[in-house]
């Protein structure tokens, strides 16, 4: 039997005690690997398109989540939840802005706790968004400083991207916009802004390497970093983020040629939802930052989202696969040396999509709605020791932090508001809890008090899915769920039947053959508003 040492600071935040605990003789290692603004169109959740073998493998060795849910559609706060095992409004990380422990300073992530647990942790690649971490990349969590990229592994041929980007045409315009910006002073953010006004395409096909592209420079440098931490022979917390198929959707030629463009799926639905609330929507402003998207079209309740030419998106919903089968060769790059290093019989392999993208479902590109397009999104844990499958269960990602620790062998922090998925591994028709909750706010601005008809347009939205429906509610005044629930603030419900309606094409939170479902999902809905409240303020 293992004592259990953990700081007594640590300790004290997290409500853990110091006595003796059963754990693992030999703890597990932990490969951790994030992909940013991945959607579940991957083979093994049944696309029939898409060209993934190497996470097909994976899951072929372990668990497929296929009704996971992220917290919060946007990077900065999903990470944050993801990494802590707490909710938004715990971390009150609900933008790209805000620093998890300027407002936290006491929060604890999953590898500062395997810190305390005798792990060594690091990584390469986007795991935290940086804008809501420090310069260290959240430097508590790392007992061996967080790798940035290395110059060493960019291809010669090729030398490193202007921005992201490799085309020699496009790293000409961006030098010489970047030339003529620093003429005339401009430095930063305001330089890069200058830039991106000229030379920001949303998609590039270039016959490079792969690691002409971030992407395939970090795969190389994790396989080394990977050749380190085996060669130490202490259990490790590895994290390797890739970036892909985040936009621009940047690929080399080759992953492009997997796909035709003519056999790309539009959208089956474009329009907005039968009695959905305007409210629900966004003007897809981070397509709009890209320079080969003209103002196609103004936001409205009647018709909102981008309107786009059927050419245009197909040729974003080309780069987005062809990005994916990129990501999918460097995460085999990664698995493969960690198979290499005889490493897989005692390390847990974790995969997971920040949250996943609309690609022209309800007019709708890029993330930021709760609708399921940007909730639902990929989860795969493999665990030497227990059998693959696939589950129907619900999960969503506060999850990861409780269950690495119950399959590493150490004890789980009480204070956690997710649920170990263990016990669905073992047996895949289990389940640990009855739904996943996602959350997203809409901010106060001119075009929302217009629209909306209300002076106070600072709004969240809180979204409950179960196996069948999706169920949201919208409160006004900042409302947050460490505050007193006041059915006063509610404007708006949702209502989707998936059975019925997978596509989401209508609200029917007003229709009587709805009423019981309606009025049985609203009192699940306040007492987790209530739920949240009561462990907020106690915390």
């Amino acid at each position: 039997m293992n004592k259990l040492i953990v700081p007594l600071g640590i300790a004290a935040r997290i409500g853990l005690s110091l006595t003796p605990l059963n754990a693992q003789s030999e703890k597990m290692n932990v490969l951790f690997i994030a992909v940013d603004d991945l959607k579940p169109i991957l083979g093994c959740y049944g696309d029939r398109l898409v060209k993934t073998p190497n996470i097909d493998k994976l899951a072929s060795r372990g668990t497929v989540f296929n009704r996971n849910y992220c917290q919060q559609a946007v990077s900065g706060p999903t990470r944050a939840s993801l990494l802590t095992g707490m909710r938004p409004d715990y971390t009150r990380v609900w933008d790209l802005k805000t620093k998890m422990r300027d407002i936290n300073p006491n929060i604890i992530s999953l590898p500062q706790y395997l810190v305390s647990q005798g792990y060594q942790t690091t990584g390469i690649g986007k795991i935290y968004d940086p804008r809501c971490v420090d310069d260290d990349l959240d430097k508590p969590s790392w007992s061996i400083p967080f790798h940035k990229r290395s110059e060493k592994y960019i291809s010669s041929v090729t030398g490193k991207p202007e921005g992201q980007y490799q085309l020699q045409e496009t790293k000409e315009l961006f030098r010489k916009y970047r030339t003529e910006g620093e003429s005339r002073g401009l430095k930063g953010k305001e330089l890069n802004d200058y830039i991106s006004k000229f030379v920001k395409p949303s998609v590039e096909c270039a016959d490079v390497p792969d690691n002409a592209y971030n992407d395939g420079a970090n795969a190389l440098y994790a396989k080394d970093i990977l050749a380190k931490l085996a060669a130490d022979g202490k259990p490790f917390f590895f994290a390797v983020g890739f970036s892909k198929p985040h936009l621009p959707f940047v690929a080399p030629k080759k992953y492009w040629d997997l796909y035709k463009r003519e056999k790309m799926p539009l959208a089956p639905f474009q329009q907005q939802a039968k009695n959905s609330p305007g409210l629900s929507y966004h003007s897809a402003a981070e397509l709009y930052a890209y320079s080969d998207i003209p103002p196609l079209s103004s936001f409205s309740d009647q018709k909102p989202g981008l309107d786009l030419p059927v050419e245009k998106q197909k040729e974003l919903i080309h780069g987005y696969y062809a990005a994916i089968s990129y990501m999918d060769a460097q995460v085999g790059i990664v698995l493969k040396a960690l198979d290499s290093l005889g490493l897989a019989k005692n390390t847990v392999i974790v995969l997971w999509g920040d949250h996943g993208w609309h690609l022209g479902d309800h007019n709708l590109w890029c993330k930021h709605t709760n609708f399921e397009q940007a909730t639902h999104a990929p989860l795969i844990i493999a665990s030497p020791g227990i059998k693959p499958s696939r589950t129907e269960s619900p999960s969503e990602f506060i999850d990861i932090f409780p269950t690495l620790c119950d399959l590493s062998g150490v004890a789980i922090p009480r204070h956690l508001d997710g649920e170990s998925l263990v016990p669905v591994m073992k047996n895949p028709d289990s389940s640990v809890k009855e739904f996943s909750v996602s959350q997203y706010p809409r901010s106060r601005n001119k075009l929302d008090t217009e629209r909306l008809g209300w002076s106070d347009g600072q709004l969240m939205g809180y979204s409950l899915r179960t196996k069948r429906y999706r169920y949201t509610i919208w409160l006004k005044n900042n409302f947050r769920s460490y505050m007193p629930f006041d059915p006063n603030l509610v404007v708006a419900y949702e209502l989707y039947d998936y059975d019925k309606d997978p596509n989401e094409t209508i609200n029917v939170a007003d229709e009587k053959s709805y009423t019981a479902i309606s009025a049985e999902l609203n009192k699940k809905m306040i007492g987790f508003l209530v739920a949240q409240q009561t462990k907020l303020q106690r915390n």
